[in-house]
């Protein structure tokens, strides 16, 4: 039950939608781009153009990161059609990022992707102290530990 409430309250601190960074990798070869990010159903949502090579990457190695502050996700990606065919990330994309909306989203060649997180990690302080809260999505635990250096 701990789990479910954390990651609850991860979600509702996080909101609908969030510049992040986006890692992917092929053939050891890893790049980063910051990225429009919209989230529904505890899923992470973002759309590109299936020629750029962070599309390829990922069609070759689902496995992804975001990065946003002192969080990192990691999970696995994959394409879920057009843009336009999901009714819920274009209401919220269109409200978020009106003109990546306009200018993006009804491309031919446009796609959405999907990450499902797999785990996540925070550094949170409190009262200036450093610690380290887990979320093995993958195994529905949850940890919370003080750093010790």
């Amino acid at each position: 039950m701990v789990f479910k409430e954390k990651y609850s309250k991860f979600f509702e601190k996080i909101g609908r939608s969030k510049f992040m960074v986006l890692s992917t990798s092929k053939d050891d070869f890893v790049t980063s781009r910051m990225m429009s990010i919209i989230v529904i159903d505890e899923k992470f949502y973002f759309q590109t153009d299936k020629n750029f090579k962070k599309y390829n990457q990922i069609i070759a190695n689902p496995n992804v990161s975001l990065c946003i502050d002192n969080i990192q996700i990691n999970g696995i990606c994959c394409d879920v059609g057009k843009p336009i065919e999901n009714k819920t990330f274009c209401e919220i994309f269109k409200e978020k990022y009106p003109s990546s909306y306009k200018n993006y989203s009804l491309l031919e060649n446009e796609r959405l992707l999907e990450i499902e997180p797999i785990y996540i990690e925070c550094w949170n302080y409190i009262e200036g102290v450093p610690y380290i809260e887990v979320f093995d999505v993958k195994n529905k635990k949850y940890t919370m530990k003080k750093y010790v250096r």
